[in-house]
């Protein structure tokens, strides 16, 4: 149905760069102190956290295999290699890991800083995070999974390498995470992190159609849509998805309702119109056909074609 338009880009998924920044002289967010616990308490762990050892270059599909399985898809780092290891690079890059999780119907969220990191956890989200072990000059990246803070010591703790619960000063471990401070959620599209933002769950709900992981990404839009429901790009989200599940019916609640929250949204009342004619109700899909059209915008030519196509 490709005149289900999602506005023009505007959702398009940001292209994420493999980090290849140099790190900084020592110069930490914090001046090595950790940030504080959003839950008060001293030792801060994500439970139920598999643990596999990492082998030699393997870190990318272990660190993945982990938070994939907590999140509720069992799987073992060799199933990932394949979809993540570059064998010319002998390593992972970032893009990969999240196009990874996302095959597998899971939210991808990317996150950056130490805020949002202690926030994560605190909510029991564990963080895959890329480090680098080395010199600035002469970086070797590793990924690591941060499952615990412990404010009472000032530590981090990753499941990292061959070592559970990994225990690292917190200087050590974000001198060695910067300058990015790049940090990865592998969530169940039901389960929004505790620092979600629309516009960054929303482009990941894109990477799950993009994966043609039509249940997640319905379930991600609708989750949107319940924790912002006056978010106009959310609801156009879930009747795409909707729709091509196979559920033109919801598909059209979705876009009445977009439309009732952006009354302006040329697109709203071209898709509701769309979906109207295939349910057989004429007369609302001209409606919608011809409100669209008033209304206007880049994609006018789209909404009039719809219009022709149901006046035939």
């Amino acid at each position: 149905m490709h005149r289900i338009t999602r506005g023009g880009g505007r959702l398009a998924a940001a292209c994420l760069a493999l980090l290849l920044l140099a790190l900084g002289s020592g110069c930490s967010l914090y001046g090595g102190v950790m940030p504080p616990s959003p839950t008060g308490a001293e030792l801060t762990r994500v439970h139920d956290v598999p643990f596999y050892p990492q082998e030699e270059y393997q870190c990318g599909p272990a660190a993945l295999a982990m938070t994939m399985t907590w999140s509720g898809v069992p799987v073992a780092p060799e199933d990932l290699t394949a979809e993540v290891y570059t064998p010319a690079s002998k390593g992972s890059i970032q893009p990969d890991m999240i196009t990874a999780a996302r095959r597998h119907g899971r939210m991808a969220y990317v996150i950056h800083g130490a805020d949002r990191l202690s926030a994560e956890i605190g909510a029991g989200n564990p963080v895959i995070v890329l480090q680098n072990l080395a010199l600035s000059w002469y970086p070797v990246w590793h990924y690591a999974v941060v499952t615990g803070l412990d404010n009472g010591t000032g530590e981090v703790l990753l499941n990292s390498g061959t070592i559970r619960s990994k225990r690292s000063p917190w200087r050590v471990f974000e001198n060695t995470w910067g300058p990015d401070f790049w940090g990865l959620l592998v969530l169940p599209p039901s389960r929004l992190p505790a620092t979600a933002r629309e516009k960054e769950w929303l482009d990941g709900a894109v990477g799950l159609e993009r994966a043609k992981q039509w249940a997640g990404a319905e379930q991600a839009y609708a989750t949107a849509t319940g924790r912002w429901p006056q978010s106009h790009d959310a609801w156009i989200g879930l009747g795409n998805a909707r729709y091509s599940l196979g559920n033109a019916q919801g598909a059209a609640e979705a876009f009445r309702k977009a439309a009732e929250v952006k009354p302006d949204s040329g697109i709203a009342f071209n898709n509701l119109a769309f979906v109207l004619n295939e349910l057989g109700c004429r007369d609302e899909a001209l409606a919608a056909a011809r409100k669209a059209v008033s209304l206007g915008g880049p994609q006018v030519e789209a909404f009039r074609q719809t219009l022709s196509d149901i006046e035939k």
